[in-house]
């Protein structure tokens, strides 16, 4: 018994790693610069020596983050298709991926240093985001919902172009604009408004 607890983390570590995860992701995206590791564990409302248990370094805890946004943004596809029609959470995983690109904005020095050093694999992450694209795609294909003709990829550099020039919070409405548009075009023609 004595082994087994000690493999598993306390339940109260489990809440504050937890923690501190969705705080950092919420500082990063609302921060132009990246926000100090102890800004971070006080808005999360724990000690910098509890912050720096769970991530060592400023390193380990960006990388935690842009595994769990990941993470929910590959899970995202399949949840969201569970409850709404394949073109409806196409829209709606597009904002989600608009949340993923800003969460980026406070830990942009820090996430090209690990990518350019290969701490980060860009390469499949960009598998794996393609991947929940396709299998929405592949949904909306089926029921005829959505084109059969345009690849993942395409959707993936439309995504960045829009959150890239209108990836700000004032330009939110910009960006929904321009998400219906891109929705417009991926439908089948005899489903476009």
């Amino acid at each position: 018994m004595a082994a087994e607890e000690t493999r598993r983390p306390r339940a109260d570590a489990a809440r504050n790693r937890q923690q501190l995860l969705d705080v950092a992701t919420r500082l990063f995206a609302s921060a132009e610069t990246e926000p100090s590791m102890r800004a971070i564990a006080s808005e999360a409302g724990v000690g910098i020596a509890t912050l720096y248990r769970h991530f060592p370094t400023r390193e380990s805890l960006v990388d935690a983050v842009y595994r769990d946004q990941v993470a929910r943004l590959t899970s995202g596809a399949r949840e969201l298709l569970a409850e709404l029609d394949p073109p409806a959470a196409l829209r709606r995983w597009m904002d989600l991926f608009g949340e993923w690109v800003a969460t980026k904005n406070g830990m942009l020095d820090t996430l090209l240093a690990m990518i350019e050093s290969g701490e980060i694999g860009h390469a499949h992450t960009r598998t794996e985001l393609h991947a929940a694209i396709d299998e929405i795609l592949d949904a909306g294909r089926a029921s005829g919902q959505l084109r059969g003709d345009v690849p993942a990829e395409d959707i993936a550099a439309a995504l960045i172009g829009i959150f890239t020039v209108a990836g700000s919070p004032e330009h939110k409405a910009m960006a929904a604009r321009l998400l219906n548009l891109l929705m417009d075009g991926l439908r089948p023609s005899s489903r476009r408004r």
